[in-house]
């Protein structure tokens, strides 16, 4: 038989194929709607693996058998996604335990940010919450955690991610640990200027302070001068110590707004060698609400250890049209070589593709955490 005559015969046979698929398809609606009505979960974890243990047997060598494991596992997948329509189509999805606001409440809040003042942390929170805010800074990012947890605080303001140096992965294991929640997020340019005691010249400085990723980000800079290179916990303590010290063999590498505040000489502005470097800080509290006008969702999940698992977790994103704007793991500690993943997609919490998803991650993830909507 030539070409043309076999692709004839394979048109055919996927004829029969969308036509199986679509009266299977028709069935699982009538599955949905006795699930509806008894209350039984969608995925029988049970039942899908004894359908593949029987569809493989019908097969002829192992290439046919991984072949058509393989494809029961998408047409159960997508059995499962039309099971969990259905459902939110009868409102049987149920609500998410996430309170919808017409907007926060900014003009009363007491708000704790991690480091000193004259912080970037601190620039961040004076943009999201305006300059009359009410606000204590603690020494940690697990302080500040526990500051709303415990009801001192009403907000923390916490940087999750710089542009160049990537995340910061302490907030995303922290957001796993207490029960806090993203309600916001306020994105600030990063300058760094090289500061020191007011009449100090250049040639005078021997040794410079301030954050690691802040030394390692002027890097190009610092390699034309011969000066000690000393990491300090925040970049405004750096600008603390310098402006305390009074020493002019000291600068510290900070912003200007840390300068301003500790009463230091600006040497160099932007010695950072990436111009656009900003930093992305997240507004978290204790309270299960989102903004009725948010439209980014984060959350979290672990997956069994095998192979597609991760696969199938990311088409719930796929089948509901849903966005997914990033993506990032951390190891799950005591546990070698698994990892737990954090997503970010757009949709609000009472959009019915965004319920219908995270009812199926739910199901099919192990520790699905929605960490906030914002």
């Amino acid at each position: 038989m030539d070409l043309k005559e076999l692709r004839s015969q394979l048109d055919e046979i996927d004829r029969q194929f969308v036509e199986l698929y679509e009266k299977r398809m028709e069935i699982c609606g009538e599955v949905a709607e006795y699930k509806i009505r008894t209350g039984k979960k969608v995925f029988d974890k049970v039942r899908e693996e004894e359908k593949l243990r029987t569809v493989k047997s019908l097969t002829h060598n192992d290439f046919n058998s991984h072949g058509i494991e393989e494809l029961f596992e998408q047409i159960m997948s997508m059995s499962r996604k039309l099971q969990y329509q259905r459902l939110s189509e009868h409102g049987a999805i149920g609500k998410l335990p996430f309170i919808g606001v017409e907007s926060l409440d900014l003009q009363n809040a007491r708000v704790v940010y991690q480091g000193a003042e004259g912080s970037y942390s601190q620039a961040a929170m004076k943009k999201f919450f305006g300059d009359q805010v009410k606000s204590f800074h603690v020494d940690t990012f697990r302080d500040a955690m526990t500051a709303i947890e415990e009801g001192s605080a009403d907000f923390a303001v916490l940087p999750i991610e710089n542009s160049t140096a990537g995340i910061v992965s302490e907030i995303y294991d922290l957001l796993v640990e207490f029960e806090n929640y993203i309600v916001g997020e306020q994105i600030i340019r990063i300058e760094h200027c090289l500061l020191a005691v007011p009449g100090t010249k250049e040639e005078e400085i021997r040794a410079v302070y301030s954050h690691p990723q802040s030394l390692m980000q002027s890097a190009r800079f610092l390699s034309e001068r011969d000066w000690s290179q000393i990491s300090m916990p925040n970049n405004a303590f750096a600008a603390r110590k310098v402006a305390q010290e009074g020493d002019r063999t000291q600068a510290a590498i900070a912003s200007a707004y840390a300068g301003e505040t500790y009463g230091l000489e600006i040497l160099r502005k932007g010695i950072n060698q990436e111009e656009n470097n900003s930093t992305r800080f997240i507004i978290v509290t204790n309270q299960k609400i989102f903004r009725k006008d948010a439209s980014k969702v984060s959350i979290c999940f672990e997956i069994p250890h095998r192979s597609g698992s991760l696969y199938h977790m990311l088409s719930h994103f796929i089948y509901n049209n849903l966005n997914m704007t990033k993506i990032e793991s951390r190891p799950i500690e005591d546990r070698n070589w698994e990892y737990r993943f954090f997503i970010d997609f757009d949709g609000n919490l009472a959009d019915s593709a965004v319920k219908n998803a995270l009812r199926g991650l739910r199901d099919e993830a192990r520790n699905m955490k929605i960490l906030g909507n914002y």
